[in-house]
């Protein structure tokens, strides 16, 4: 379990095994490296050949066009070995597999990078296999910086479109000095972070924060 929010720090590095975006697999992926100057997603899932897994890595794919628009670098992390990661992306989607993703699968074998992110389930993590990666997402700048992090627990499928917004959030404050309000989105109007910001964001926009139930 998380001991302690990462926020800020510099996204603890490391050097694994990886199948690539072009099904090569390598022995030497380092995260750094490959994120340099790039936005990152840090993508951890439980295992391959589960159930709510591919689901989510589908999606992930899915949106992969977006992800390249926003400069952003995407990794996929759990602790099945690169082959199994290859076995995977290699199975066809009616045959419970993912098809061949276009983003890097990394490797974590022993646990250290699970660790390092607070994300190795302990013995009483509740759906989960101990030891295994817990469902974690972190979004890391262009300084290597985490901004981002999040777990689901295993039953619960992440929104892949929220991470989107996020980095597009991020890259809207870096660009324009602005906060982005509860519910922003892209093309969305920013707020100013002082009191008068606020007051003028509230006399224009506090509809935006109501409550929109489906119809």
């Amino acid at each position: 379990m998380m001991s302690s929010p990462l926020i800020g720090e510099i996204a603890p590095d490391f050097t694994c095994s990886a199948v690539q975006s072009d099904g090569g697999i390598i022995d030497n992926f380092n995260l750094h490296t490959r994120i340099r100057d790039k936005y990152a997603l840090l993508f951890f899932y439980p295992l391959d050949f589960t159930f709510v897994c591919p689901s989510e890595l589908i999606a992930l794919n899915h949106r992969m066009d977006r992800f390249r628009e926003l400069d952003t670098e995407v990794v996929a992390l759990s602790g099945d070995s690169h082959f199994t990661h290859n076995a995977w992306r290699n199975t066809s989607l009616d045959s419970g597999g993912i098809g061949p993703v276009s983003f890097t699968m990394a490797s974590d074998l022993d646990g250290t990078i699970l660790s390092n992110y607070g994300l190795r389930a302990p013995s009483n993590a509740s759906h989960y296999e101990t030891g295994t990666a817990m469902r974690g997402t972190f979004v890391i700048d262009k300084n290597q910086v985490i901004r981002h992090q999040s777990i689901n627990d295993e039953p619960i499928g992440r929104n892949i479109d929220e991470f989107l917004r996020i980095i597009e959030g991020l890259q809207f404050f870096e660009e324009n000095g602005q906060v982005c309000p509860a519910g922003w989105n892209q093309g969305d109007p920013g707020m100013i972070n002082t009191p008068s910001g606020v007051a003028d964001y509230l006399k224009t926009h506090a509809e935006r924060l109501l409550l929109r139930l489906p119809r």
